[in-house]
């Protein structure tokens, strides 16, 4: 598997946070999913487990300049997701929110093309918190800044609004391919 440039290959997989790491309880664990959507939609965790597994093996592309290849990811697509709760009309751009406040704007279209995955297990193990356990998006071809840990919601906007890091200076994209760092 090839890695792209500027990147380099390592078998270990770090954990890069900014703030501190928050202790979610499951049973008080909720997904909303809201905005410029017919309804407001809120899951809990048993509904989550209740939609088709998905497995997918990617690479995952640090900014920091590292990538881990053959990762195993287990979780939902997100177009699983969105087919359950019979979202039909949405616009494109979503701003994904994570407990602990932290942001980032993805495309609907982006997230579909690439497979994106709320992952709950890396490596055949449940995602630690350090790792965004209980629930993070997963998006391949995408920096790991865009997958973001500790998932408890996904806005619809209609305008594409800058996430976290992305109001700091990040690329919108965030394609590592393309070197898209910073704007």
């Amino acid at each position: 598997m090839k890695i792209p440039p500027g990147q380099i290959l390592t078998n270990k997989f770090p954990t890069m946070t900014f703030g501190s790491i928050p202790q979610i309880d499951l049973d008080k664990w909720e997904l909303k999913i809201f905005g410029s959507i017919t309804k407001e939609i809120t899951l809990k965790w048993p509904d989550l487990q209740k939609l088709p597994e998905y497995k997918l093996t990617s690479a995952f592309h640090c900014v920091t300049q590292w990538s881990k290849i053959n990762n195993e990811w287990k979780g939902i697509l997100i177009s699983t997701l969105i087919e359950f709760c019979d979202i039909k009309d949405f616009p494109n751009n979503i701003t994904v929110h994570c407990y602990g406040g932290y942001t980032t704007n993805v495309q609907y279209t982006t997230l579909n093309k690439n497979k994106a995955v709320l992952a709950y297990q890396h490596d055949q193990t449940a995602l630690t918190p350090e790792h965004g356990g209980p629930l993070r998006l997963i998006l391949p071809e995408r920096y790991a800044w865009k997958s973001a840990k500790w998932i408890n919601g996904l806005e619809f906007t209609k305008e594409d609004k800058p996430g976290f890091w992305e109001s700091r200076g990040y690329h919108m994209e965030g394609d590592p391919w393309k070197q898209q760092r910073f704007e």
